[in-house]
């Protein structure tokens, strides 16, 4: 399974920091709210986004 998430949802959830790890993202990097990040079921259970 892979769950998608945007990078406003990330920030809304609190875990954009852990997203931004995942996917090698900047602080300095130039993102879009409404960019889209896809996770490994596994990754989405270690964000605690699903049990």
């Amino acid at each position: 399974m892979k769950i998608i998430i945007t990078q406003e949802e990330a920030v809304q959830k609190g875990v954009w920091n852990d997203v931004m790890n995942m996917f090698g993202v900047q602080n300095e990097d130039e993102t879009y709210p409404q960019e889209q990040f896809i996770l490994t079921e596994e990754q989405a259970k270690q964000l605690k986004l699903i049990s």
